[in-house]
């Protein structure tokens, strides 16, 4: 069985928007779109004031450890507009981003990618300051 995983209301909400807004062209984007929509659907949706401590959230800063090799790798979750694999900044469209969504510093995820399956555990999370401290 899949660990359920949460979002924030805030980020449901743009998540479903990008979903929806998002060109329908390409077989592979539409697929990502698919397997993005599934996490938000099967998502417990929560406030920003009650989220689990470590949660990756969009623009979370997250340590992530490959178990297959040990390498550990950081990334920040950005929405595609935002991404920049050179930086570090990871689109919440490729599939790494679709697969960390909702999980804590802590877990353990398997998620398939262009390179095959991965399974990876979230070392660290750096939770960006919620919506309403930024205002």
């Amino acid at each position: 069985m899949t660990k359920r995983i949460h979002i924030t209301e805030l980020d449901a909400r743009r998540l479903t928007t990008l979903i929806e807004r998002a060109p329908r062209g390409d077989a592979r984007q539409q697929e990502y779109l698919n397997r993005l929509k599934g996490e938000v659907d099967r998502a417990k949706i929560v406030d920003e004031d009650h989220l689990p401590n470590g949660l990756i959230t969009m623009n979370s800063v997250v340590e992530l450890e490959d178990l297959s090799d040990g390498e550990v790798m950081t990334y920040q979750l950005v929405f595609p507009e935002e991404a920049d694999p050179a930086e570090g900044r990871i689109s919440i469209l490729a599939p790494l981003g679709t697969g960390m969504l909702g999980y804590k510093a802590g877990d353990q995820f398997s998620w398939e990618t262009p390179g095959g399956k991965v399974k990876m555990k979230v070392r660290n999370v750096s939770t960006p300051p919620k919506a309403s401290e930024v205002l």
